[in-house]
């Protein structure tokens, strides 16, 4: 691996850190009342198993009036820091469609795992799920630690251990729970022995504690069962120093 190569790789690293660990952004539409100009709001979104972006947008909402009339939208995400101005930040471009309609219902689960109190906005209409599918990735990690990111792992696609994701969490969870503990203490410092595995993702997975969702994640992607048990097992030797 080249230099350039190695630095894209680390800066990707940290790139799907940031995405998978936040949960709120300024998202970017095309104004339809103001000709055209970018219009930017805040909104909470989900990551899923692949790098797909879902949010829960009011009809209402004119970020949604806008995306309805152009689908073309940005995704900033921002961890920001002491010195703000060397804060990393990834900036996503995409298309935001609303979600088909047979999957709904296992997008709709899954988000109110990670907004409980969206339930609540279930309960009212003119409320729907939206699926942002990014074309072009922009990371910042800081004073000159900037690149625009190879797409492809970017790009909306099933992953083929998703078939077998239910197994996969109830096996780690019944049978590994001490090297589910471990890496939520390794990654994040967070003492836990009931901790839970709750999603797959191809970057690692989500594990939930005290009420709260951490990510934990891999060094390699996972595309496949069997790079998902490689990492799962390198995960395990790695953080047994860690192990309650």
């Amino acid at each position: 691996m080249s230099k350039k190569e190695s630095r894209i790789s680390s800066y990707e690293f940290n790139a799907v850190k940031l995405f998978r660990s936040c949960d709120s952004a300024i998202l970017s539409t095309v104004s339809v009342k103001h000709d055209g100009y970018p219009f930017g709001s805040f909104v909470t979104y989900m990551s899923g198993d692949c790098r797909t972006v879902y949010l829960y947008l009011s009809d209402i909402a004119q970020h949604t009036k806008n995306l309805k009339n152009n689908s073309k939208s940005c995704l900033t995400i921002i961890k920001m820091d002491s010195d703000k101005q060397n804060s990393e930040r990834l900036t996503l471009l995409g298309d935001l469609k609303p979600v088909e309609k047979n999957k709904i219902e296992e997008c709709a689960s899954k988000y109110h795992e990670f907004f409980p109190k969206s339930r609540e906005y279930a309960k009212m209409h003119g409320f729907n799920f939206y699926q942002f599918e990014i074309s072009s990735c922009r990371w910042i990690g800081g004073f000159g630690k900037i690149a625009w990111l190879k797409n492809e792992n970017w790009k909306h696609f099933e992953p083929k251990w998703k078939k077998n994701q239910q197994a996969i969490i109830e096996h780690m969870n019944d049978d590994h729970s001490n090297s589910i503990c471990s890496s939520l203490n390794a990654q994040h410092g967070i003492e836990d022995v009931n901790a839970k595995m709750l999603f797959l993702t191809i970057d690692g997975y989500y594990i939930l504690s005290n009420k709260k969702l951490y990510f934990i994640q891999f060094n390699i992607i996972s595309l496949n069962p069997k790079q998902y048990k490689e990492n799962l097992v390198s995960l395990a030797h790695q953080n047994r120093e860690f192990e309650l």
